[in-house]
């Protein structure tokens, strides 16, 4: 089985991070857990690799690093910073966090759409495939669409 390495980095004071981090993290987990029960019957195994910071690296917390490669290098993502109220309460000074811009958005918390997008993309999968919905709603038209009968 191919193994594709999540990495997360994160700021970590005492066991505690950040709000915006720990957004990412959640969406992450779910992620991988979704992308597993696609990509295990591809042959491919997804796991994940939390990497705790200290203040001192702070300018690398909430960075997603698939296979060592950052997310902002595999999707052209620019990156960007803004004041983390969050950050500076947990570190006791003023602290300036990443954000990410994607399709044209700023991000605090790195969207599940982006995490989707770089995996694809770092396995080779093709683009469409990430974009489709994961459910699937039922066809609209017809007798119950409170249309003809």
């Amino acid at each position: 089985m191919n193994t594709l390495v999540i990495e997360w980095k994160h700021l970590d004071v005492e066991g505690e991070t950040c709000d915006r981090c720990s957004d990412t993290g959640d969406t992450l987990i779910k992620e991988i857990k979704s992308l597993n029960e696609t990509m295990n019957e591809k042959g491919i195994e997804i796991v994940l690799k939390e990497t705790k910071l200290e203040d001192a690296d702070i300018e690398h917390s909430n960075e997603i690093l698939f296979n060592g490669i950052s997310i902002e290098e595999i999707l052209s993502i620019k990156v960007a910073d803004n004041y983390c109220e969050s950050c500076s309460t947990l570190i006791n000074a003023d602290a300036y966090c990443r954000t990410i811009i994607y399709n044209g958005n700023e991000y605090e918390d790195i969207p599940a759409m982006a995490i989707r997008h770089a995996a694809y993309k770092v396995l080779g999968l093709p683009a469409d495939e990430f974009e489709r919905p994961i459910f699937k709603m039922a066809p609209t038209s017809g007798c119950n669409s409170g249309g003809c009968c």
